[in-house]
């Protein structure tokens, strides 16, 4: 299966990301123009994710693949919005990757609009813009292949990933207001040296999406990275895993879906997107 996933996924964090949202324009060019994108790509410096409605315009039909829930709880909504098609560039070098969204960007037109561009970035040691560390439960090495890619389920589907996307605005004069010890509790952890606090309160992140708490395990693979434009800034968030399960179980648990504890995150930040993809295997892009 090495031989295959899109290598992007397992990949660190890059330096500079940049996240492309894609909408069908010309149905009858969407098979050549996405022969092209695969004869361009590698799946390590572009991670590439069909969404249900590309799936459908091809005639092909994806276990698993569905639509992103709208969840509305108390005082809050999670937004469903979906799209076609999502690439998501890594590189070390601002420049270059403008230049090379560019490029896909062109090579695409006949076929697709681009809805939405962000740009992400990596801070710090892995850092979400509120200082605290991003994907500390992350699992590793086989575990993190497990978790991320389909296997045993045959050609077609074998080494392919599902992913959730969701970008979250940061409300950063509610942040800053959080006394530190306040954070640490929303959290679940220690900003200053990363230690998960035993005595969290059950709002707290860590006790709301605790990956060994749900049965079977809910492990996913986060990708997630800072972004901004202009005037607002947050965290990308990107969970891959071998079905949308685990992340749909994350989160329900976040928006109090059984016991009506809401996750603390809440408090300064929100989706104001989130979208479902399935990321074929390399050799798999068969339009």
């Amino acid at each position: 299966m090495s031989d295959t996933i899109q290598q992007g996924i397992l990949c660190p964090i890059p330096q500079v990301g940049r996240y492309l949202f894609f909408a069908i324009s010309d149905a009858d060019q969407v098979a050549r123009v996405l022969c092209d994108l695969r004869d361009v790509t590698n799946g390590r410096d572009v991670v590439v994710g069909l969404g249900q409605s590309l799936a459908l315009s091809l005639g092909k039909s994806i276990k698993g693949l569905k639509h992103f829930p709208s969840v509305a709880a108390l005082g809050l909504d999670v937004p469903s919005t979906p799209a076609a098609l999502w690439c998501w560039l890594r590189s070390d070098d601002r420049g270059e990757i403008t230049l090379r969204s560019g490029a896909i960007e062109r090579m695409l037109t006949p076929a697709f609009e681009l809805v939405t561009a962000v740009n992400a970035f990596l801070y710090g040691n892995d850092l979400d813009l509120s200082g605290y560390e991003d994907g500390t439960a992350n699992p590793t090495g086989e575990n993190a292949v497990e978790a991320a890619f389909v296997s045993g389920h045959g050609r077609g589907l074998d080494g392919a990933s599902f992913v959730a996307v969701q970008q979250w605005l940061h409300d950063f004069d509610k942040l800053t207001a959080i006394p530190p010890m306040e954070m640490d509790n929303i959290m679940g952890r220690r900003k200053v040296g990363n230690e998960e606090l035993e005595d969290a309160p059950p709002s707290s992140h860590v006790k709301r999406t605790d990956q060994e708490s749900f049965n079977p395990a809910a492990h996913i693979l986060r990708r997630s990275a800072p972004w901004s434009d202009e005037r607002r800034a947050g965290l990308l968030f990107a969970a891959f895993g071998r079905s949308l399960d685990a992340f749909e179980l994350q989160l329900h648990r976040m928006v109090g879906t059984d016991d009506g504890v809401i996750d603390g995150l809440f408090r300064f930040t929100r989706p104001i997107t989130g979208a479902y993809f399935w990321c074929p295997a390399y050799e798999r892009w068969e339009a």
